[in-house]
């Protein structure tokens, strides 16, 4: 008798329910992110500023990327891979609280910012610095100089000016309402343009 070649019955190739798939990698990536399995938990959240990356541990947000200016998406996670852990997760849902607020705060229905931060990118003068600055009031401004004398060195307003340039955290620790002592616009972690976008949205203007 005969065997039958292997072409006689061709078997057909498996199918990819790409929904089912979807589906899957969300559950898997929201258990995750609820067993501890995960250090870190990101989502991208569109603006009026553009896409924003945003990334929180157990502790709270760790960092708000501008997505274009950092060198897109794999970028940030490559940073914070290295800078915090590998163990990273898109999880939406974590960072729910984070999207809200930003949408409240574009919005004009939001001034103060409560979603908890973990402020562990950022060490010694650095982090007073950005301590402080988290203090600005909404539609208020500070400058460079005022802001090294609440981290504890009133001559510091370079270093001031260098650790506002490395805030991880831009938008919710609102660098952009630090100026010069003109009143002159400097730089900013996103580009000048969203520095000026971001004071009109409190209704500063310094033209």
């Amino acid at each position: 008798m005969t065997r039958p070649d292997d072409e006689d019955f061709p078997v057909p190739a498996p199918t990819l329910d790409r929904s089912a798939a979807a589906a899957a990698a969300a559950r898997f990536a929201a258990s995750a992110a609820a067993s501890g399995a995960a250090d870190l938990a990101y989502a991208q959240i569109d603006s009026p500023v553009g896409r924003l990356v945003a990334a929180a541990t157990p502790v709270g947000l760790v960092t708000l990327s501008y997505e274009d200016f950092r060198g897109g998406l794999d970028a940030v996670l490559e940073e914070l891979a290295a800078k915090v852990s590998p163990r990273i997760v898109a999880a939406p849902a974590r960072l729910e609280q984070t999207r809200r607020e930003l949408d409240e705060y574009f919005a004009g229905r939001r001034t103060h910012f409560d979603v908890p931060l973990d402020w562990s990118l950022s060490r010694d003068f650095t982090r007073r610095i950005l301590q402080a600055t988290a203090e600005i009031p909404f539609g208020a401004t500070a400058t460079y100089g005022a802001m090294a004398t609440a981290a504890g060195n009133a001559r510091a307003s370079r270093a001031a000016g260098r650790a506002l340039g490395s805030n991880p955290i831009p938008i919710i620790v609102p660098c952009h309402r630090v100026i010069g002592t003109s009143g002159r616009l400097t730089g900013y972690t996103g580009g000048i343009e969203r520095k000026i976008k971001l004071l009109e949205i409190e209704g500063i203007s310094l033209g």
